[in-house]
């Protein structure tokens, strides 16, 4: 185990806490959040970015790889690599779109929302954990200024 430089904050503290700047505490609990997801799919051999993957295509059945790489937020090299291998394992079946040729429509197979359906009991648990010690009208709030900080470059002129 690697010994912290005691001059290094732990997180929750000096630049790293409530005095830090907010792009970057938003960034660092999104990494911690990510390291929970991570572990907790880890039995599943799937990544946040798969169960990211998996979450769109179940919501939006058809999606191409670019539509998914859009609302997954991930980039199109990511999202080739992450269809492949859904692919591989069984997770997803791609079907021709029926005008452009070079398009395919993604939709999760059978074993693909079995598959989905284990990772979504584990992060609706983390999620639970996330939410937790907030009020309902505190959760709103936050979501609400979430979409807002995610959507705030495309309503500006």
């Amino acid at each position: 185990m690697r010994k912290r430089n005691p001059s290094i904050p732990a997180p929750g503290e000096g630049k790293r806490g409530e005095q830090g700047y907010l792009g970057y505490l938003l960034r660092q609990a999104a990494g911690a959040y990510r390291l929970k997801v991570e572990r907790a799919l880890d039995e599943f051999g799937v990544t946040q970015a798969q169960f990211a993957a998996l979450t769109m295509i179940s919501a939006y059945p058809g999606l191409s790889n670019a539509d998914l790489a859009r609302l997954a937020v991930l980039t199109p090299q990511t999202v080739s690599v992450i269809v492949g291998n859904l692919e591989k394992a069984g997770s997803l079946v791609r079907t021709p779109h029926a005008i452009h040729g070079r398009i395919q429509h993604l939709d999760l197979s059978d074993s693909g929302r079995a598959l989905l359906k284990k990772c979504r009991e584990r992060v609706y648990r983390l999620e639970g954990d996330l939410a937790a010690g907030l009020s309902a009208a505190d959760e709103r709030a936050v979501r609400r200024w979430l979409v807002n900080v995610a959507t705030a470059e495309a309503t500006q002129t």
